[in-house]
């Protein structure tokens, strides 16, 4: 039997409400990594390979970006990208090939999520050994203590959604999302219109610590990176509270 085609695929691997949700789907995969998950799920809903099996090659892949910051350089930083690009495609990937083969499971829901949190985790750790290169460790402790923050936000999130089970509630909606207060409605709007808040996901700081890096290469020290990850410790412990803040003035316990 031959390759499903594309529009085939699509109607069921990246459904339309999935695709339109403000939370349910990361900007670059609308901008590029649908178009080329896609093609990729197409050729593996005919192997035996399983969801499930594609969920831990992205968790590996989220894992080794981090390890990759280990590694001095210009390479180092090039590697971090390149793996934390194929963990948002296996990430895509392995949610299409599930759908199409009818194979989802609470197990595949579980490691994604999981996964999600040791990938952005080991990657501001990561940053923090690189940032503490000829012997200064409080950096190593900086990226530990943005790596908590990381994973407290993402934490912050998956509990409303713990809360709601437990209260018998249904998933929330984005309407939910949006704060009763107008102060803190108005604070909101302003944040998501610098978009500054991305930069505590592992995706968009793999970037900001490979532009370090070429500033790094050109200046010969290890300064940029180290200004970069300070920025990504405070925007990561400012977005804490912030964020707290915005769930318990939505509607999304209620």
């Amino acid at each position: 039997m031959g390759a499903p085609a594309l529009e085939e695929l699509r109607e069921v691997c990246q459904p339309q409400a999935k695709m339109e949700s403000r939370n349910g789907e990361h900007w670059a995969g609308r901008l590029y990594m649908r178009r080329i998950s896609l093609r990729t799920t197409r050729h593996l809903v005919r192997t035996p390979i399983t969801p499930d099996q594609l969920t831990w090659t992205m968790v590996v892949c989220g894992v080794a970006s981090g390890a990759a910051l280990m590694v001095p350089g210009l390479t180092g930083a090039v590697l971090a990208v390149i793996l934390m690009q194929l963990f948002l495609l296996f990430d895509c990937v392995d949610g299409e090939v599930a759908r199409w083969k009818g194979q989802n499971s609470a197990a595949g829901i579980y490691v994604d999520r999981l996964g999600a949190y040791l990938a952005d985790a080991a990657l501001m750790a990561g940053a923090g050994y690189r940032a503490a290169e000829s012997g200064a460790g409080g950096w190593l402790s900086v990226g530990v203590a943005t790596a908590l923050g990381v994973v407290l936000l993402k934490a912050s999130t998956d509990l409303v959604d713990v809360a709601r089970a437990r209260r018998g509630l249904a998933v929330a909606d984005d309407e939910s999302t949006r704060p009763r207060s107008q102060g803190v409605a108005t604070v909101r709007r302003i944040a998501a219109a610098f978009k500054i808040h991305r930069v505590t996901n592992g995706i968009e700081a793999s970037l900001v610590l490979l532009v370090a890096a070429v500033a790094d290469a050109a200046t010969g020290g290890i300064e940029p990176t180290r200004w970069a990850l300070g920025a990504l410790a405070v925007i990561t412990w400012v977005m804490v509270p912030a964020h707290l803040l915005s769930i318990l003035s939505s509607s999304r316990l209620r």
